[in-house]
């Protein structure tokens, strides 16, 4: 990688079929790991996290395919959480915490609740309940809303969306200071497609322009109220007329505000020279290399490791990308339970 304090490194694994029971192969050591775009790390996978964060290193294997990539903790000072339904993680925070690992949550809240889109996540109030609390334990600033994706159909128009949207902004404004959101995007994603009609929901459409416009008029309205800081994820388009701005949800303003005790971590994002030169941890120009090259082009995130797993998430979310089919990951997440249970995790969420 050629990121400073991103380098490769030597690491030890435990290996039964060599002589002195282990093998020492190729790592990464990333300072920030994304758990998971891949799959719901905190709802159904927290255990395997602890186990592997206790052993120093997963192996993570690329839904394209090629060569699995380690990737070795060792200088990891930053975890990123996605998740919808982060309540089953909640009581491993004080092993991060006593760790010294920094941490913060990229919290899904929709609600698809009545159409069904999200088959196995808990009722949006009970979603809503486990985020003031998660906000109350970490505080506010490291809980950050998404609402993802925004999708139309012939049940759900603009209106409802807002709708839906105030219901859950005026519950959590108070304990979040920020809401990156996204427009669905259906025909560029096959698999999208496939798991839509598979599940009966071929009414879900993209967003014409004219409903874009009056979705943003609309959001910044309701933003009078909250207060919180908007942007959108993955989006081309300017919307800064009303006052969203380029979305990043692995975020460098983010980071350096809410870790900005960690010096190895202000070196990452701004080294010394630079700060020195410019007075301050945020110049623009060096946010812009950190740039992650793994994501879209109109992906604004800074650079971080992806350790999740397609086809794991139980949510069953009918519009998602990661999955390839409810019965492929109902497979991969019984092979799952069943080693769980005996106490094995591997270095893979699924062996």
């Amino acid at each position: 990688m050629r990121w400073k304090g991103w380098e490769h490194i030597p690491l030890e694994i435990a290996d039964p079929g060599t002589a002195p029971g282990w093998q020492t192969v190729d790592a990464i050591a990333p300072l920030i790991v994304s758990a998971s775009r891949s799959t719901d790390i905190p709802a159904f996978y927290g255990d395997w996290f602890i186990a592997r964060l206790k052993a120093g290193y997963v192996k993570w294997k690329s839904p394209f395919g090629g060569k699995p990539v380690y990737v070795s903790f060792v200088k990891t000072r930053l975890f990123v959480f996605w998740s919808k339904n982060p309540r089953p993680f909640l009581s491993h925070l004080d092993i991060l915490d006593r760790s010294g690992y920094g941490y913060y949550f990229l919290y899904t809240l929709n609600d698809y609740d009545a159409e069904g889109l999200e088959p196995r996540v808990p009722p949006v109030d009970e979603r809503i309940r486990t985020f003031t609390s998660l906000s109350e334990r970490i505080g506010k600033g490291r809980v950050v809303w998404r609402f993802d994706p925004l999708l139309l159909s012939d049940r759900i128009h603009v209106d409802d969306l807002l709708e839906k949207i105030r219901y859950i902004g005026d519950r959590i404004s108070p304990y979040t200071k920020r809401l990156v959101f996204s427009f669905v995007d259906i025909a560029k994603y096959r698999k999208v497609q496939r798991n839509l009609q598979g599940q009966s929901f071929s009414g879900v459409r993209e967003f014409t322009d004219n409903e874009r416009s009056e979705f943003c008029k609309g959001l910044a309205e309701l933003n009078h109220k909250w207060g919180l800081e908007i942007s959108a994820c993955g989006e081309k388009d300017d919307l800064s007329r009303h006052g969203i701005s380029k979305g990043q949800c692995i975020s460098y303003s983010l980071i350096a505000r809410e870790f900005s005790y960690d010096p190895v971590l202000a070196e990452f994002l701004c080294p010394g020279s630079q700060q020195a030169l410019t007075g301050s941890m945020d110049p623009p120009v060096f946010a812009r290399c950190l740039k992650d090259p793994g994501q879209r082009n109109a992906c604004s995130c800074i650079v971080s490791k992806d350790i999740g797993q397609y086809s794991t998430c139980m949510h069953l979310c009918a519009y998602c990308y990661a999955n390839t089919s409810p019965s492929a990951v109902t497979t991969n997440y019984r092979k799952y339970g069943g080693d769980a249970k005996r106490g094995i995790f591997h270095d893979t969420i699924t062996g």
